[in-house]
């Protein structure tokens, strides 16, 4: 039997219609594809673009130094900028108060730049004269320890936002350090001879603070009778009590026949008057301190070795 062929008839009208159709649904595609980038875009560059307020904290207090006439006194401030820019600090305020009574104040302008998206730590020094302190306000003791509040405030500049302010505190106590009192109670001669004489100074330390110390070294010069016997030093840790009492035994060796006769006749009394200066080295809760010490006019007892090795007191 033989095969029959029938086309397949096509309206040209419908295969026009479906080659449109598919050219439509070609760039329909490609407009969405091109719309999809672009928001994608847009929305990289509004997250990069977008501005807000910095955050700021006080995040230490650091006491730098400290000894009887003032404090230095470092504050770490951490900036942080979320902005796409760098943001400047335009100024710093900043003021320490106790008790609600001013005791320092001050600005410091063009403090710097925050670099876009980071952070930076901002440290302002300030120094506290405690003379000042003193003079102004007579309640506040030499060896006290005060309250005070540290209050700062930032101000920036931001696109869109403007100048802005960002006030911070923090609070804490700082002492108002105050010198010991030292004396020497005696004399104690180990070796006692015109060409070298070696003795032991007995010191009391008297703690004027209301906080502890802790004693590190020692160094002083003293005098017998007005004339200088030599220096001496001693690094031995001594705790001392806020407002107590302590006692170093302190080496010193000296050639009496270096001063003459009147100190040697001086040395073989039963006491002497005396003079000490020198500073001690100390811990204390608020750091390292170095105090002086002083002591003029003073008058001790001196306190000999028999030949038998036996004490001998001059009293």
């Amino acid at each position: 039997m033989a095969s029959s062929y029938r086309p397949e008839i096509v309206e040209r009208g419908d295969k026009d219609k479906d080659k449109k159709e598919g050219e439509n649904e070609e760039k329909g595609g490609f407009l969405n594809k091109v719309k999809g980038f672009m928001h994608d875009v847009g929305e990289k560059i509004e997250e990069k673009m977008s501005f807000g307020k910095p955050i700021a904290d006080v995040t230490g207090i650091h006491i730098i130094s400290i000894n009887l006439e003032k404090a230095e006194i470092v504050v770490d401030v951490l900036v942080k900028n979320p902005n796409p820019v760098p943001i400047p600090l335009i100024d710093i305020n900043y003021l320490i108060e106790s008790d609600g009574r001013k005791l320092i104040s001050g600005l410091i302008p063009d403090a710097g730049t925050i670099h876009a998206h980071g952070e930076e730590t901002v440290k302002i020094p300030l120094k506290l004269v405690y003379d000042d302190i003193k003079n102004t306000y007579h309640d506040i003791k030499p060896g006290s320890i005060i309250p005070y509040r540290v209050k700062v405030d930032l101000i920036v500049d931001v696109p869109v936002f403007g100048r802005l302010t960002l006030p911070l505190e923090k609070t804490g106590e700082i002492p108002i350090p105050y010198k010991p009192d030292v004396s020497i109670e005696k004399i104690h001669f180990q070796r006692f001879s015109f060409e070298e004489t070696v003795a032991i100074l007995h010191l009391k330390l008297e703690n004027k603070n209301d906080f502890e110390l802790g004693l590190k070294d020692l160094d002083c010069e003293v005098w017998l009778s007005d004339i200088s016997i030599g220096r001496s030093d001693l690094s031995k840790f001594t705790p001392i009590d806020k407002n107590g009492i302590s006692y170093v035994d302190l080496p010193i060796t000296f050639r009496p026949k270096d001063f003459g006769s009147a100190l040697w006749e001086m040395i073989r009394g039963r006491g002497t008057g005396y003079t000490i200066k020198g500073n001690i080295r100390v811990n204390t809760p608020f750091g390292e301190m170095k105090l002086p010490i002083i002591k003029v006019g003073g008058t001790t007892r001196l306190k000999k070795n028999r030949e038998d090795g036996s004490d001998e007191d001059e009293n």
